[in-house]
């Protein structure tokens, strides 16, 4: 173990177990800024006792350093080891190793935390063969949504990853991807012509959640019977309990009713047009509700767990949403992200 490996997988963890963002970016800082040293530098600093010199290095990344540095495992690290031996949620682990990938995640290209790059190296280190990038849209100004020419510029960094990473053993692919917003009227927040040019398409209400319920059954219905429209995100957009551990430290996010739509109509436009459900795997949302969910089994819908990871420790929240899958009764076989690569493909692609 390298002392940057050792700094990642400290963050990693504790992103997983929700912890402030403050405490995780001490981590991910202090791993930025001994990388370019290179190991002999490093070792150097140690030896002297300068490490702590440097900007950004504190009394306890120093101590992750130096441990490494003396060929021991860091005590943090062991610690929040320790405590990930067992899943985040008890039950759903069958769901869980069958699943291949993740269908929504988020990068610093708008509200994440992290770096595509990051993002990517965490999914493959979890063993997923796909991750789908699905950073907002551009009326979502408060998520730093990506107009269409940053979302052209997304797109030609995705195939230099996926240069890089589909020759791998085994191969991963960075899915193009966008959570776009659905519009009062029903529409897509995004040119049609880029949306065409996606992998997949997750679209989601985000603003006027309060709208009155025929009117936000009609726009929800709109969303999903366009073609481009891949995947239901959190449809109600409750919350459940405090948000934490996203960018910006946002811990003392309120709590949200769920939005008011007849579901029954949403999830049969669903199953009639193949759009997934999101089972949505972050704590503070548990979306769709359990009664909402087993709704959505018997109308047919196909469904998707994600985990709208914003930070890439929390990609690990699937365990969340395979437990919730699993109990209400959720069929593997119906899973989206459990299919290989090119089933899902035929199946997102807007005319599949």
């Amino acid at each position: 173990m390298e002392p940057v490996d050792a700094l990642r997988r400290i963050a990693f963890l504790l992103e997983r177990s929700r912890e402030e963002t403050r405490r995780v970016e001490a981590y991910r800082r202090a791993a930025a800024v001994i990388l370019p040293l290179g190991e002999q530098e490093v070792r150097r600093r140690v030896s002297a006792g300068t490490l702590q010199d440097l900007p950004g290095i504190g009394p306890s990344t120093s101590a992750v350093i130096e441990a490494v540095v003396a060929g021991r495992i860091p005590d943090k690290l062991a610690d929040l080891e320790a405590a990930a031996d067992e899943p985040l949620a008890d039950g759903g682990q069958e769901l869980r190793a069958a699943l291949r990938g993740d269908l929504h995640s988020h990068s610093d290209w708008s509200d994440g935390g992290s770096p595509i790059e990051e993002m990517v190296a965490s999914a493959i280190e979890l063993g997923h063969d796909y991750l789908a990038l699905t950073d907002h849209s551009p009326r979502l100004t408060v998520a730093n949504g990506l107009t269409a020419a940053r979302l052209r510029r997304q797109l030609a960094v995705v195939d230099a990853v996926n240069a890089h990473t589909a020759a791998a053993d085994p191969p991963f692919t960075l899915l193009k991807a966008i959570e776009v917003d659905i519009l009062d009227d029903g529409g897509l927040d995004q040119e049609e012509e880029l949306l065409d040019q996606l992998d997949v398409r997750v679209a989601s209400v985000h603003s006027k959640l309060t709208m009155e319920r025929s009117a936000m059954t009609r726009r929800m219905i709109a969303a999903v019977r366009n073609p481009r429209t891949t995947i239901l995100g959190h449809c109600t957009g409750r919350r459940v309990m405090p948000r934490r551990g996203d960018k910006g430290g946002r811990s003392g996010s309120r709590m949200r009713p769920p939005s008011e739509f007849d579901a029954a109509a949403v999830f049969a436009t669903c199953a009639e047009t193949g759009t997934a459900v999101e089972i949505n795997s972050r704590p503070e949302r548990q979306d769709p509700p359990g009664a909402l969910l087993r709704m959505a089994i018997e109308a047919g819908c196909v469904f998707a767990v994600s985990t709208d990871a914003h930070a890439p420790g929390q990609l690990d929240f699937l365990d969340y949403g395979c437990e919730r899958a699993v109990r209400h009764g959720v069929p593997a076989d119906r899973v989206v992200n459990t299919w290989p690569l090119e089933r899902l493909l035929d199946w997102a692609s807007p005319s599949g």
